[in-house]
């Protein structure tokens, strides 16, 4: 079967591209090794599906050319986004820090690009393995389904994360075949795990969560934490795995915004307990066995001034020294891929191979949590969309 332009991948970035190119009148196949179509839309947001954030640009992204989205984000933005899924007549709600969900539900979205795909006469197969990719003029795809020939060829595969739903490393495999160095792929927003020491003190926590901010390398984040039988999770510290690397400690203010050593004071005189006056900012659990492991607890009228400000400095800088990062089952997206420096971030087509092009997660592309790598996926798509 010859088309003009073969799509490997129906995921986010895979759909958006075969539509674009459908309604430029290119004829299109999209070609996706699962039984579904937009897999990863499917569970974003826990099923409600955080489709962009309100803030996309390039300073929420990670890659090693730190400017190389900006040209995708700034031609197909949120407001772009936020307006095809009003045209469909999908619910939008926004959350805090400018996160936008659907008010539905994921699957509004998947069959938005369902019915957009029919619009442009983009053909899917689904099940669709791929046996080999080769380039004699035309880009020759085998597959399970028989052979396809194509001027362009787009890999939107995705990345590492989540094997569960579909993930693989073909995008990489694709790249190198064809000559295009691949920043190694490691797992990102993922939960970092206890070292020997902290697994036998807090293993007994798991379950309890709570407000707090999470630094490393000059890197903050506002949000909750989680703790788990295996590690710490929670938004705050899924940001922050993308900066952390083995070895670091990282740093958890347990009082964002409160003076707690001043909280502390207010009740110098009285008999209580320290852990009984933390426990009313804090899980009694946590702060039991904080109180144990970093300040034992006393009476309030028998600490001292000196005691009280020593605590309050490791309650507002506790440091965790993780052992690990967590595995690809537990991220939500992959670090590192494609190298940027040898796409172009107009088109995101391969400088040194003519036709080929990338979008979407298997790029070095990745984004904090909240949207934004939905909406890179988006406009890493449309991009390679108004080209291939």
């Amino acid at each position: 079967m010859k088309k003009d332009v073969v799509i490997i991948g129906a995921g986010a970035a895979g759909l958006f591209c075969a539509v674009e190119c459908g309604k430029r009148g290119r004829s299109v196949v999209l070609l996706e090794h699962t039984g579904t179509i937009g897999n990863k839309i499917r569970i974003s947001g826990g099923g409600a599906c955080n489709f962009t954030n309100r803030f996309s640009n390039e300073t929420h992204f990670l890659s090693s050319n730190p400017h190389f989205s900006r040209s995708a984000l700034s031609r197909f933005t949120p407001q772009d986004m936020m307006a095809l899924l009003e045209r469909h007549k999908i619910r939008i709600v926004e959350r805090k820090w400018g996160q936008l969900f659907t008010r539905d539900g994921a699957a509004g979205i998947v069959e938005m690009f369902q019915d957009e795909c029919a619009r442009a006469n983009v053909a899917i197969q689904l099940h669709c393995r791929i046996a080999a990719v080769s380039k004699k003029g035309l880009f020759d795809v085998v597959s399970s389904q028989g052979h396809f020939e194509s001027e362009s060829l787009v890999i939107a595969t995705g990345g590492l994360a989540m094997p569960k739903i579909g993930a693989t490393p073909f995008g990489y495999q694709i790249a190198r075949q064809f000559g295009i160095n691949v920043i190694e792929p490691v797992p990102a927003l993922v939960p970092l795990l206890w070292s020997e020491n902290d697994l036998e003190n807090f293993k007994d926590l798991s379950g309890l969560a709570f407000d707090t901010t999470v630094e490393c390398r000059r890197h903050r984040y506002r949000e909750n934490i989680l703790f788990t039988h295996r590690g710490l999770s929670g938004p705050a510290v899924l940001q922050i795995s993308s900066h952390w690397e083995e070895g670091q400690a990282i740093s958890i203010d347990l009082f964002p915004e409160r003076d707690i050593f001043q909280e502390l004071m207010i009740h110098r005189k009285e008999k209580t307990e320290m852990s009984t006056v933390l426990s009313s900012f804090l899980p009694k659990r946590f702060v039991k066995k904080w109180c144990r492991l970093y300040s034992p607890s006393k009476p309030m009228n028998r600490t001292s001034e000196k005691e009280f400000r020593s605590a309050a400095e490791r309650l507002h800088d506790w440091q965790v020294t993780p052992r690990k990062k967590d595995g690809y089952g537990a991220a939500e997206v992959t670090g590192g891929g494609v190298d940027t420096d040898e796409i172009s971030s107009k088109t995101m087509e391969s400088k040194e191979m003519p036709g080929l092009f990338f979008a979407g997660e298997v790029l070095d592309v990745t984004g904090e949590l909240g949207g934004y790598n939905l909406q890179w996926a988006w406009s890493s798509g449309w991009a390679a969309g108004q080209f291939a």
